[in-house]
């Protein structure tokens, strides 16, 4: 066996692994980039280290630690609630301020995870009380944050396109971003009319003033019960090791609410005072304002504003850099650490000269897009990313005629849609916080729609961004 195959199958197994136990792929990466960088390639630990991703490393911690402190003082529940109070009593546009709402915190840097984390258990608590389907209004969190995950500025897009950039390949920010935004915007308007949209259109509440429920039974129900009790459990009985993501010190501040207290978003707005929250809300937009127009580097931008904010306020941001998605951070520069390995030993070539010999470039291209898909359904969409497009480079380095703006778009749509699984963090967290429901029933539904997903959208997106 060549040691390219090697670190093939030690690849397999790493997702395997981490599919089938709780345990960071990131970790299991580490030790396979050791063994197989040791064993296989005749590498120094030393050779092994420089590939570590210093630069990507910083700008998670960045990200993570800003938006943690805007979690703290308020200014995510602070901006969830003018969003409510925007719909002036019109229940159909709940689900799509909820689908609005996970899109933006997930396109300023929050993950995926942390966002649907936030905004599912409201969002499954208004469902309850305006009787929406909480099928449709889970599913509008999950593709409202798919829709933001790839902005510049995400941790998605950050990912991808330090990928892509390193790679010497044709570099789209704004294209991958629309890609998916486009794709889960059109899904999302398909649901909302097949999943009940229709007859919300002539409801209304009456008094716009009620539109934010503050009855304790319900969002006391949706955020302290329901996502806590999902952490330690659901984390092993899903399999994904992307769910410790959602920032454990996150939830056991949530858990520490007064159930018999009203629960709703004033109280924890309280956290800071209003004119905190418009400045970090500040900060966020200057974080978008230095790095997507002056090119800086969002790492050390979002440090600094961090730091800038916790100056002002230390008592409020003392919990933050606990809160940084540190498990996260640990998949990823872990994938990306094998990766280089995997680079260094010649078997990202090997694979991409094996896919290039297919018969026709357009049908490699939707395989890759198969491939990222089913992984992703049960695995991580962080490890996906991280590992199957460096793959893909050769193999779109060779002249095939296949656009790698297309191509990378493709990938990165089919690779993070599927996270609508009951299997996958964003799925079992929406199944988690399902509330008036039958739990099995509501769970065979949701892992029927995210079968029919990983099949048909990968062929969508090769069809619209690599065909076309």
């Amino acid at each position: 066996m060549s040691s390219q195959m090697l670190s093939i199958y030690a690849l397999a197994v790493m997702f395997v692994i981490a599919t089938i136990l709780p345990i960071n792929m990131g970790v299991l990466a580490f030790v396979g980039a050791f063994l197989v960088g040791t064993l296989a390639a005749g590498m120094t630990a030393n050779q092994i280290i420089a590939g570590f991703p210093g630069g990507l490393f910083l700008t998670l911690v960045g990200i993570t630690f800003l938006f943690a402190i805007a979690q703290n003082n308020g200014t995510i529940d602070w901006l969830v609630r003018l969003a409510m109070r925007a719909v002036r009593g019109r229940i159909a546009a709940i689900p799509w301020i909820m689908f609005g709402v996970s899109a933006l915190l997930t396109s300023v840097g929050a993950v995926s995870p942390g966002a649907v984390a936030i905004v599912a258990p409201i969002a499954l608590g208004f469902a309850l009380k305006y009787k929406i389907n909480p099928l449709l209004m889970g599913l509008m969190v999950i593709h409202g944050a798919q829709a933001g995950g790839f902005s510049p500025i995400s941790i998605y897009g950050g990912i991808t396109n330090r990928i892509v950039a390193k790679a010497g390949l044709p570099l789209n920010e704004i294209a991958t971003f629309l890609a998916s935004f486009g794709v889960n915007f059109a899904v999302a308007l398909l649901l909302f009319f097949a999943l009940g949209g229709r007859k919300l259109l002539s409801a209304r509440v009456d008094g716009s003033h009620q539109m934010a429920p503050r009855t304790a039974g319900t969002l006391a129900l949706a955020v302290p019960g329901s996502v806590t009790s999902a952490r330690p459990a659901d984390a092993q009985a899903y399999g994904d090791a992307e769910f410790e993501a959602a920032s454990e010190e996150r939830l056991i501040a949530r858990q520490k609410t007064d159930p018999a207290a009203d629960a709703g978003l004033d109280d924890r707005t309280a956290q800071g005072p209003h004119w905190y929250r418009v400045l970090t809300l500040a900060g966020i937009i200057l974080l978008a304002v230095l790095t997507l127009a002056y090119n800086l580097d969002i790492g050390f931008v979002a440090i600094t504003i961090g730091l800038a904010l916790s100056l002002i306020a230390p008592d409020l941001q003392k919990r933050a850099m606990g809160q940084v998605s540190w498990p996260e951070i640990m998949l990823i520069t872990g994938v990306s650490t094998y990766v280089v390995v995997l680079e260094k030993m010649g078997t990202i070539s090997f694979v991409g000269d094996s896919v290039a010999t297919l018969a026709s470039p357009m049908l490699a291209a939707l395989l890759l897009c198969f491939i990222g898909a089913v992984v992703s359904a049960f695995a991580s969409s962080t490890a996906v990313l991280g590992s199957l497009i460096p793959l893909a480079v050769p193999f779109l380095q060779s002249g095939t005629g296949v656009s790698a703006v297309g191509f990378v778009a493709a990938m990165a749509v089919a690779s993070t849609i599927v996270d609508v699984s009951p299997f996958s963090t964003n799925g079992a967290l929406v199944l988690a916080n399902a509330q008036g429901v039958d739990r099995q029933a509501f769970f065979q539904k949701l892992m029927a729609y995210g079968a029919a997903v990983t099949l048909i959208a990968p062929i969508v997106v090769w069809f619209l961004f690599v065909v076309l």
